[in-house]
């Protein structure tokens, strides 16, 4: 007999996605549970309607603070985590199932397949982009911070980086989105910061956003995605700059006199680094010789 399945969905203010997430997952669980954290709309009765068992919780800044509350209002052996901006693919629906049975593993990582500003975003660290998100209950435990990893016990697997296998993720659709969590998303960041230790430093609020730039644009091969790519690439970046300068803010914007010339020994540095970067890259896409003879004599 095949072990039950829960799928646990936390929704603020997002009716009108958990509709085409719920709609994603019929047909797989035997339990579904929405934790609604007293979101403004219809979320709640929409889940209700279609037949989830619905728990209120406190509204929390993100989600990570209110998983493991609706883990253990489980009844199943197997939980899948899902987002309302998330969606169950038949072919993933099939995997898991059979990943179930064969019991061989305790946990699994599922790539995601992010959509952001309606295009499928391939590179600079937005694929495979793997979570842990299908698990035997009790093996799986989520920290309190902010993107965290979870906990985990047992024997894991990765699925493999296809579409087939991969949770449809429909991310960002606005900047003004994008802008709205960014905003709740850096301050939580700054207080971690801040909670594990973390000295702020001025020249942090430079290399920190180049860093991730450089990291996303170019070593992620961002320049792949296009217009996306670079657009994506520069939010991230001005997403670290908040949550540096927020750091700031929550240690009472300290004063603090900055001599010019050191100022520009660090950003002559960022400077070094960036065209370090774009001549890797641009090595990279550029043909091998070998290549360019065999198109040149149409060889094989």
């Amino acid at each position: 007999m095949m072990d039950k399945i829960s799928i646990v969905i936390n929704t603020l203010n997002e009716g009108e996605n958990l509709v085409k997430a719920l709609d994603s997952v019929e047909g797989f669980a035997d339990d579904v549970v929405v934790v609604d954290m007293k979101s403004d709309d219809e979320s709640a009765k929409i889940a209700s309607k279609k037949g989830a068992r619905v728990y209120e919780h406190q509204r929390e800044r993100y989600v990570e603070l209110a998983r493991n509350f609706g883990i253990s209002k489980a009844k199943g052996d197997w939980v899948l985590i899902l987002d309302p901006d998330e969606r169950l693919t038949p072919s993933l629906k099939s995997i898991l199932r059979s990943e179930a049975v064969d019991g061989g593993y305790d946990y699994f990582r599922i790539p995601r397949k992010n959509i952001i500003f309606g295009k499928w975003i391939k590179n600079s660290r937005w694929w495979p982009d793997y979570n842990i998100r299908f698990f035997r209950k009790g093996c799986v435990t989520w920290s309190e911070v902010i993107h965290s990893v979870p906990e985990t016990r047992g024997r894991g697997k990765d699925l493999d980086a296809n579409e087939d296998n991969a949770i449809v993720h429909y991310h960002y659709n606005s900047i003004s989105q994008f802008l709205q969590r960014m905003d709740r998303y850096t301050l939580a960041q700054a207080e971690d910061l801040l909670r594990n230790g973390y000295k702020f430093g001025w020249g942090d609020i430079l290399t920190k956003p180049a860093n991730e730039f450089l990291s996303r644009f170019f070593f992620a091969g961002g320049y792949r995605d296009g217009l996306h790519g670079l657009a994506l690439s520069l939010l991230q970046s001005f997403s670290e700059l908040v949550v540096y300068l927020k750091v700031w803010e929550l240690g009472g914007f300290e004063q603090k006199e900055l001599f010019l010339p050191t100022v520009v020994s660090r950003m002559r540095q960022i400077e070094r680094d960036f065209h370090y970067w774009q001549a890797d890259s641009l090595y990279k896409q550029r043909p091998s010789l070998v290549q360019l003879i065999k198109r040149r004599f149409r060889l094989p």
